[in-house]
């Protein structure tokens, strides 16, 4: 293999069963959230636009159910995964929690929390960031977090006659606020927090589209994450992650799609702000 070939291979980041779920969350989420934002906010005149775009409230409600599927078949799909990784690469629970790629919360992310507010100000070095970092790990747990509070609740919501065999009849409206407020408090954290973090930084900007391709260049990735790329040297395995790129029409598609999910959340944002400051009921 010659040095120009070396130099245009890239790391294999994630799996294409990563990257079909990924972008059947996105499709999901964007279709929860518009559906979901022109019912909780029908009195604007952006959410009667959105309801006639989707066929009117009526309908909207049946695309958010069947988005609400998706998104449950997506998340069960990645529980069924996790279990296929553990028998395959981690061989013990113990070593998929709490090995050095575990996704859990340890010693290690506040470290590196600590360095990154030090780089921040400029008083520190940039931390070696390995496989995953602490604010990867907080997006990743935030999606447990919201299929238990808004998925529950959801369901009770489409189940009602269901759920009021088993609790009183006054859980419905407990369960109308949670499902609303999380919602609303997901689609905010989504479009600016997961945003920044994934696309806006300074390193990533104008956008990161290795969730869609799951290559990243091989000298980005020694920047990007040296302390994996270091124990993928040391230990020979490095080769086995290195794949050619995708041609470029297949990166221009993936990048069309990422930036009509950045503008449609964005977007979601500044309707949010001017629903909430100037005619929020």
């Amino acid at each position: 293999m010659d040095s120009k070939s070396k130099t245009e291979l890239q790391f294999q980041r994630f799996t294409r069963l990563n990257r079909t779920l990924h972008v059947l969350m996105i499709v999901s989420f964007l279709t929860l959230a518009l559906t979901g934002l022109s019912l909780k906010f029908s009195y604007t005149g952006w959410a009667v636009i959105l309801s006639k775009f989707f066929g009117g409230f009526e309908s909207a409600g049946y695309l958010h159910r069947f988005a609400a599927v998706v998104m449950i078949g997506v998340f069960l799909t990645h529980l069924f995964d996790v279990i296929r990784l553990k028998r395959k690469e981690f061989g013990t629970w113990k070593s998929l929690f709490f090995g050095d790629n575990s996704m859990l919360f340890n010693k290690r992310d506040l470290k590196e929390f600590v360095g990154s507010i030090k780089w921040f100000v400029g008083v520190g070095e940039r931390p070696e960031y390995g496989r995953w970092t602490y604010w990867e790990k907080f997006d990743y747990f935030a999606v447990f977090w919201g299929m238990f509070a808004i998925g529950s609740t959801g369901l009770t919501l489409w189940f009602p006659e269901l759920f009021t065999r088993i609790f009183p009849g006054w859980f419905i409206n407990v369960a109308t606020i949670i499902h609303s407020d999380e919602a609303l408090l997901a689609t905010g954290f989504i479009f600016t927090v997961h945003f920044f973090n994934t696309h806006l930084r300074p390193e990533k900007f104008p956008m990161d589209i290795v969730i869609f391709s799951g290559r990243i260049p091989l000298e980005e990735f020694k920047l990007d994450r040296p302390d994996e790329y270091k124990k993928l040297v040391d230990s020979g395995e490095l080769g086995k992650h290195l794949v050619e790129p995708y041609p470029l029409i297949v990166i221009k598609a993936m990048k069309i799609f990422g930036w009509t999910a950045l503008i449609i959340g964005l977007s979601m944002v500044l309707w949010i702000i001017y629903a909430m400051i100037f005619i929020y009921r």
